[in-house]
């Protein structure tokens, strides 16, 4: 198979839900960076040869095709929007290196999309005329004889089964953000972000959650969400947000062509399952995965990973557990810090790493990234990237 290469990797920045991009669907969060990824990358958009965007809380339809036309790209170019929820702009990325891998496309963009702030309500039918219909947050992961806790309930489960303390998790929240507000100061994320314009003129540059001011005494003050004995907080547990990422896939004879000095090739992807009553703990068995599938690759040799950090009891159990040292995880901050925009935080790993793997801000460059991410109803994906 021909290798898949990553020549381009752009996203915006990460704004609150009902916060700065509050008014900006998902085609107007989406098509800048199509256009930005293009550009960067040097390619035509009627070189394009397939758009595959994930989205977990959108419009519906075809969130993919939508955004592409609203890029300006050619109505020839297809598009298909996919869902694996937490984890669909990372399959996106990982589907769009199998079509270059295959030698089903050559040019291919792939990436993740969500505006929470848009979403429209989720109404339940009622089962008869005389009946009221019923709101409801979010879809069934899994069926009701196995378990399908919230977020919130399956971190809980996760702190318990695991045995990670409200205070490893406070500790690991505060250096999220730290990191983050670190990288916002010496411009680590210019490179990645495209500017939004706003409706109202403004232009937004900048991700919208990393806290200066935190610390670990506020932390410790957050009361737990589910209950008085609990360990998760607002403060150790992700925001909930908008944005977009997306990569431009190229197969290496396209690479060449196009010059590009520098490149992430998508060497390999896994995914897994895991009981959802403990879903945060998927990257388990999908790093593991990953690593048996590449014969003499041990985590020793992965230098960096992107961890989407949706709860710090989650990315703690794993580590623990996959035996990964913190100093290696999220280097420029996390999830728990930037924000959470479901469809795309896969994507916005991808391009965290294209950033941290290409262009380092100090010292030897790293050699491989992992990016890897739990996913609601019990899954895990982790995908192996590495500089050409």
């Amino acid at each position: 198979m021909t290798r898949a290469v990553i020549v381009a990797a752009r996203r915006t920045p990460v704004g609150r839900i009902g916060g700065s991009l509050r008014d900006l669907p998902v085609e107007d969060l989406a098509a800048p960076v199509i256009r930005a990824v293009l550009a960067d990358a040097g390619l035509e958009a009627a070189e394009v040869e397939e758009v595959l965007l994930g989205n977990a809380v959108g419009p519906g339809g075809n969130v993919a095709r939508l955004s592409s036309l609203s890029a300006g790209l050619p109505l020839a170019v297809p598009g298909v929007t996919v869902d694996r929820q937490c984890g669909s702009g990372l399959e996106a990325i990982n589907l769009a290196a199998r079509l270059v891998q295959s030698g089903a496309a050559e040019v291919v963009l792939a990436g993740g999309v969500e505006s929470t702030s848009t979403a429209p309500w989720r109404v339940a039918k009622p089962t008869s005329l005389y009946r009221s219909p019923s709101f409801f947050d979010r879809a069934r992961f899994a069926p009701d004889d196995i378990g399908d806790p919230s977020m919130i309930k399956a971190a809980e489960n996760v702190a318990t089964a695991y045995g990670i303390s409200r205070e490893r998790q406070d500790l690991y929240a505060l250096e999220s953000h730290r990191k983050a507000v670190a990288s916002q100061s010496s411009g680590r994320f210019a490179r990645e972000i495209v500017p939004l314009a706003l409706p109202d003129g403004r232009t937004i540059a900048h991700d919208e959650c990393p806290r200066p001011d935190t610390s670990l005494e506020r932390l410790a003050g957050l009361r737990p969400v589910l209950r008085p004995d609990g360990t998760v907080t607002a403060g150790n547990a992700c925001p909930v947000n908008d944005g977009a990422a997306v990569v431009a896939v190229v197969s290496e004879r396209k690479s060449r062509a196009l010059a590009s000095p520098r490149g992430l090739v998508v060497v390999d992807s896994a995914a897994a399952g895991v009981d959802p009553k403990l879903l945060g703990t998927g990257p388990i068995p999908a790093v593991a995965r990953l690593l048996a599938r590449n014969p003499g690759l041990t985590l020793d040799d992965i230098d960096l990973v992107e961890f989407n950090e949706a709860f710090a009891a989650q990315v703690l159990a794993s580590l623990d557990a996959l035996g990964i040292e913190e100093h290696r995880v999220c280097i420029g901050g996390g999830a728990l810090a930037l924000g959470h925009p479901y469809g795309a935080s896969g994507a916005i790993l991808v391009t965290r790493l294209f950033s941290e793997l290409l262009f380092p801000p100090a010292g030897p460059a790293p050699r491989r990234g992992i990016a890897t991410l739990g996913i609601g109803g019990g899954l895990g994906l982790a995908t192996l990237l590495e500089p050409v």
